[in-house]
This record gives structure tokens, sequence and C-alpha cells, in this order.
């Protein structure tokens, strides 16, 4: 019996998720940490603003994949049985590029995957930890039989980036079988950011109106994973738009605070009157990224266009 997974194995197995992903036959490493309760509360109290990532509004790319891959093995588990989780393991339908599915009876035998926990196969994972020690096992199966499914996040080694990474994954009870589908949230980068802004500047000055619209419109070209832009009047301070909370809109933005206590956007105002960046200006806070739910750095640019402040940020963790 697995009391552990070592940290070569768990590397190991990273690995390998690599190679079946390069492969064309599923990846991605075995899920673990189970932390018993959503990202948001995990974290605590949300700024203003942040957006609920239970939202729709606010599911990633990668959790939107993720949950119809769970949704096609849960019928398909309803359908065939216990019997069927082993279809997982051997069926193109159960794998979505990077995403697969895996399954674990209640009573910690682990049945199937679609990805390199494959290995696992036969196994009683209830002590199998994670990276940080957890037994995201036993956590999953106590949180299907409670509630009868749900997510869980934790620590793994993803063979992309070759480090543990914060990894969510969705799962449900299905008769005594769990059966579940992992992702790494997905992560915008600084060039990512800079153009998205570049491109709702260029709206801006086109329409002003029909841009404020889209800039909230979900699905749509401004809000993407944990990319989004907002736009402030920089007579009244108030919102005119914001991606990951269309309720702001109306608000007096100077108001808000920062998970630290930060006023910035006061500060991002008091930047821009002083004039000396041409209209443009940058800002670090602590803010809810919309695709994890979890309290993070975040790194805003901004600029002025007829008298608005248009900004978009990525999130560094």
């Amino acid at each position: 019996m697995t009391s552990s997974v070592s940290t070569s194995r768990r590397t190991a197995l990273g690995l390998l998720s690599g190679l079946v992903l390069g492969a064309g036959f599923g990846t991605g490493s075995i899920p673990a940490q189970a932390q018993g309760a959503s990202p948001a509360r995990a974290q605590g109290s949300a700024p203003a603003g942040a957006g609920d990532p239970r939202s729709p509004r606010y599911r990633s790319s990668q959790e939107a994949r993720a949950q119809a891959l769970l949704d096609r093995a849960v019928a398909h588990l309803r359908q065939r049985g216990e019997a069927g989780a082993a279809d997982f393991a051997r069926q193109s339908d159960f794998v979505d590029r990077d995403l697969y599915v895996y399954a674990l009876r209640t009573d910690g035998r682990f049945l199937a995957s679609g990805g390199a926990s494959a290995a696992l196969a036969g196994e009683n994972v209830l002590d199998v930890t994670d990276a940080s020690g957890r037994k995201f096992f036993s956590d999953m199966i106590a949180q299907g039989r409670a509630r009868g499914g749900g997510r869980i996040e934790y620590l793994w080694f993803d063979a992309v980036d070759g480090r543990d990474r914060p990894k969510q994954t969705l799962f449900r009870k299905v008769g005594e079988v769990i059966v579940a589908v992992g992702f790494y949230p997905p992560r915008a980068t600084p060039v990512e950011a800079k153009a998205m802004l570049r491109r709702a500047l260029a709206a801006m000055r086109r329409d002003e109106k029909a841009a404020l619209g889209a800039f909230q419109a979900y699905p749509g070209p401004f809000i993407r994973d944990d990319l989004y832009v907002f736009v402030i009047d920089l007579a009244s301070g108030r919102f005119l738009a914001n991606g990951a909370n269309p309720r702001l809109v109306g608000t007096d933005a100077r108001t808000l605070r920062d998970a630290n206590g930060k006023p910035i956007v006061t500060e991002a105002m008091e930047t821009l009157a002083r004039g000396r960046r041409g209209g443009r200006g940058e800002a670090a806070y602590s803010w809810r990224n919309p695709a994890t739910g979890r309290i993070e750095s975040k790194h805003t640019f901004f600029r002025t266009v007829d008298g608005k402040v248009v900004g978009v940020g990525y999130f560094t963790r």
C-alpha cells in the first residue's frame, strides 16, 4: 500500500505526463492537495469588486473544458456503471488535449486514468499525499460522500513549467465511484495584458459606447481567463466598465482598497494627475484572480483616452 508519493515519484509522474501530452495520448500529473474549502474561502474575504469565481462569467477556458469533460464522464458512468471507468484509460472521448478523466472508488482503490496517474491503477490511494503532504484523495472522497462532488486545489508537478503549481480538480460521486478532471488555471503574461490594453484603447477611440459594452460582454474578446478590462472616468472617479464585476459600474473607484488596504485607484489617478508619464502608468497590488478565486499579486497597465482611465492587468501569484 502506498502511504505517500515521494518527490522523485511525483516528478517522474509529471515528466511522464509531459511525454504523454507530446504523444497526444492525454496528460498532466496526478491530482493532489485537497484544501477542503473553496479557493474563495481559503483566502479569506475578497476585496470589493473581485467578482465571484464560481460564476460562469469567471470560468476560465480550462475550467470550462474540464467541466464539459467531467459531465461526459459522469454520463458514461451512469450508463455503464463502475465497469465503465475502465474506458477512461483507453478511449479518446475522455481526453481533451492536456485534460483527462480519472476515477477511484470511495474505498480508496484507484480505478483508471487517461493520464500519467494510470500508474496508480489498482492501488489504494487513501494515504497518498501531494507535494505539500496533503491526503488529497481522502479529502476528495470525504467531500464526495458529504456533498456529492465539488472541487479541490492542490500542489503538483507541472511538466510544462518544471515545478510544482496549484492545480484544481472538479469531481463528482457516481455510485461508489469518484470521477474527476484536473486542470492548471491559465495565467496571462505581461505581453498578453498589454495586447488586450491596446485593443481596448483602439475600441474606445472607434466607438466609446460600443467599447464599454464590449468590455463587459461574456463571452467576448475582452474577457479571457484572468484578463479583463476596466474603465474609470477621471472627472468623477466612477467605473464605466469592469469586465470582472459589472456591478461596480457607477460606483466610486477611489474608495476601493486591495487586500492589504492599499488605495490602488487613488494612487493610479494621482500618478496620472502629475502628468509625468504621458497619460500612462502601472500599478502593483493584491487582488482576487477571477480564474482561481485566490488573492494574488496583480500588475496592471493603464492609459488615458478622452478623460477615461483604461486598464488591463495580469496576475503574478
